[in-house]
């Protein structure tokens, strides 16, 4: 299925979603194609905000831009690979059967379904600024977030045979 289809049918029920990428046999390529693209959706989302906060302090745009590219595309995927080593961790001390390239999967896949509500937060960040709306909006995709991440360690681990 198209990438756009399959982050559409995350909202709908993210265990099928995941279940029919881990059928496809562990592949390292699609699952760091996915995180670079989770990764890099998070740099788009947050130029909005750099924007403002370079209008209203007088810092210099390009710098912001250069560090958050550099944060985003070569520091969050170490940590983002380390993290999903963490939850393999605790699942195989939880019970779960499988190997890592389900957790990374889950990870990964959560981050760039996830995606519209971090552009969504984004446009909220350089619009409207820090309040009540930044706040939900936050708060909302990282429910998501959450959410899909945890049904995807499930679908992965735990499934139902």
């Amino acid at each position: 299925m198209p990438l756009t289809t399959d982050i559409v049918a995350t909202y709908k029920g993210p265990r099928r979603v995941i279940a029919r990428l881990l059928a496809m046999g562990p592949r390292e390529d699609r699952a760091l194609a996915i995180l670079m693209g989770g990764c890099a959706l998070a740099f788009i989302a947050q130029m909005p905000k750099l924007a403002r906060e370079a209008y209203i302090t007088g810092q210099e745009l390009n710098m912001l831009l250069g560090g958050a590219l550099f944060g985003l595309i070569f520091i969050a995927p170490l940590i983002l690979y380390t993290l999903s080593l963490v939850s393999f961790v605790v699942v195989r001390v939880l019970g779960g059967k499988g190997d890592s390239y389900g957790a990374r999967l889950a990870l990964f896949w959560a981050l760039l379904a996830a995606s519209p509500l971090m552009l969504l937060n984004g446009l909220a960040g350089g619009f409207i600024g820090p309040g009540p709306e930044l706040t939900l909006v936050g708060g909302i995709w990282f429910a998501l977030f959450l959410w899909f991440w945890i049904s995807g360690l499930f679908e992965a681990y735990w499934k139902s045979k």
